[in-house]
């Protein structure tokens, strides 16, 4: 089979590898198509350190079930699928109160440099990570649904309610995230800040108004769009100046979720947290029931989730890809790509 390869930081090619063969209690899956995040090309570009030399990375996928393994029973070849990337040990107490993202022991497709993962022609994972989608929805879809599943987990673990002033920092692919897991959970007042017009102009479309933090005063701005200062911030960019902006930008008593993870290490104004109560809330992944309530979510195809694709590759556009957006020469938010090639009829 074919896979994308990262040969060396800033050296990613397609490869022949040999095909997965699925184990007890394991599946192989077929992709349809993989997206392209940014924790994958910070990973090869070697700034994040979380990707390594010879790694098949990928973890935002949908496919369809080639092969089961012995004792796989409620799935069946040729079911359309995602897969959630978390695999955790599923004893421990962390897994047993449904909270596999805090498992010891787990590992992440994609991350785990020794698991061939998603961007290649197949790939095989536990059968408890495979979650089944409607037939009836574009297939494409099913590869949101993991960034969509951590902006939803990060809005949660905020503790929204219904009349919460929500801000959130980055309109890249996590913070829209973010703003559709705050639709999802009910919030009606929602604004995103961003720098680039491209990422406002979509996030409008998303339902948040839109701010330019470089337009005058941050919270005088946000405040005049809310209604008052934010009462729960999201924190989609993760660097020393978005948790300064989120601090300065919210009000007495606000929750803080830093999801972003721009910087290993920030430099924090610990008085503008403490003096104001201010709470800040780490968010990282999800849960196995948050990322399958996210997949049923995504089976309905709300409005405008189509609008989150802006770019679709086969094998031969992968690296020159990978290498645009790591050098910053691509503005795009979501690339997926396609083993067998984009979709006839569909604008790349």
């Amino acid at each position: 089979m074919r896979a994308l390869v990262l040969r060396d930081f800033y050296d990613i090619a397609v490869e022949e590898r040999p095909d997965p063969v699925a184990g007890a209690g394991q599946v192989v899956v077929e992709v349809i198509a993989t997206g392209i995040c940014g924790s994958d090309f910070h990973g090869y570009s070697g700034e994040n350190g979380r990707r390594h030399p010879g790694q098949i990375m990928g973890h935002e996928t949908v496919g369809r079930i080639q092969e089961l393994g012995a004792g796989v029973a409620e799935l069946t070849v040729g079911q359309l699928v995602t897969v959630n990337p978390v695999m955790s040990c599923h004893a421990c107490p962390a897994c047993m109160s449904g909270q596999e993202q805090w498992c010891s022991r787990r590992v992440v497709l994609g991350v785990a440099p020794e698991i061939p993962a998603a961007f290649a022609d197949r790939f095989v994972v536990p059968a408890a990570n495979v979650v089944p989608l409607p037939e009836d929805m574009p297939t494409e879809l099913g590869a949101l649904v993991e960034p969509l599943a951590v902006g939803y987990h990060a809005v949660r673990r905020g503790q929204p309610v219904p009349d919460d002033r929500v801000l959130v920092i980055g309109g890249g692919p996590i913070g829209q995230a973010c703003l559709l897991g705050a639709r999802q959970l009910g919030v009606k007042s929602l604004a995103l800040s961003d720098v680039s017009a491209s990422r406002r102009e979509l996030c409008a479309r998303l339902g948040a108004a839109v701010v330019d933090p470089a337009d005058g005063n941050l919270a005088d701005t946000v405040a005049a769009e809310l209604g008052g200062l934010p009462t729960l911030v999201v924190d989609a960019v993760g660097i020393s100046q978005t948790v300064a902006d989120a601090l300065a930008a919210s009000g007495l008593g606000s929750r803080i979720v830093l999801v972003g993870m721009g910087s290993p290490r920030l430099d924090l104004d610990a008085y503008a947290l403490s003096t104001a109560e201010r709470s800040l809330i780490g968010s990282f992944t999800y849960n196995a029931a948050e990322f399958a309530a996210t997949a049923e979510w995504v089976g309905t195809v709300p409005e405008g989730i189509d609008a989150l694709i802006d770019g679709r590759v086969g094998w031969e556009g992968a690296p020159q890809s990978f290498d645009d957006l790591a050098r910053g020469r691509s503005t795009a938010s979501k690339i997926l790509v396609f083993p067998q090639g984009p979709p006839e009829g569909v604008s790349a």
